[in-house]
């Protein structure tokens, strides 16, 4: 995905998410997040996987910036985006949000490392990602 262009993906909020008064738990919104930036990754036709066995790269979580702007509720539909940013060789920013409708729900900045699925040492980004 080219810089500055967004990727976005629908998610309803199930009993599962929610705290006992049908509000989105604070920490489920991560989930949320992972699922976007994993469905985004499939469209470029790779699978976290098949990614982990050929070439042998794994993603993880450096950073997280959440700021909530509202809450989500059981059986709402939502739309989570992101927005790759490439940071170095071996990390990368997303920028990602979460609508319900047109109200902003969560703005959030995810930074990852590629790292070396045996060894988990940080591992030069494929330039396929990048295109």
């Amino acid at each position: 995905m080219n810089e500055g262009l967004s990727f976005s993906y629908p998610i309803r909020v199930y009993w599962e998410d929610t705290d006992g008064g049908g509000v989105v738990y604070y920490a489920n919104y991560l989930k949320f997040l992972e699922r976007c930036r994993t469905e985004w990754l499939r469209t470029k036709g790779y699978s976290q996987q098949a990614l982990a066995i050929d070439p042998g790269v794994l993603f993880m979580v450096l950073r997280v910036e959440v700021d909530y702007r509202g809450p989500a509720r059981l059986d709402d539909e939502l739309r989570v985006s992101c927005r790759y940013r490439p940071d170095s060789r071996t990390t990368a920013w997303f920028d990602q949000t979460i609508h319900r409708g047109d109200d902003l729900l969560v703005e959030a900045q995810v930074r990852v490392v590629c790292v070396d699925a045996q060894s988990l040492r940080p591992k030069r980004i494929a330039e396929y990602l990048h295109e």
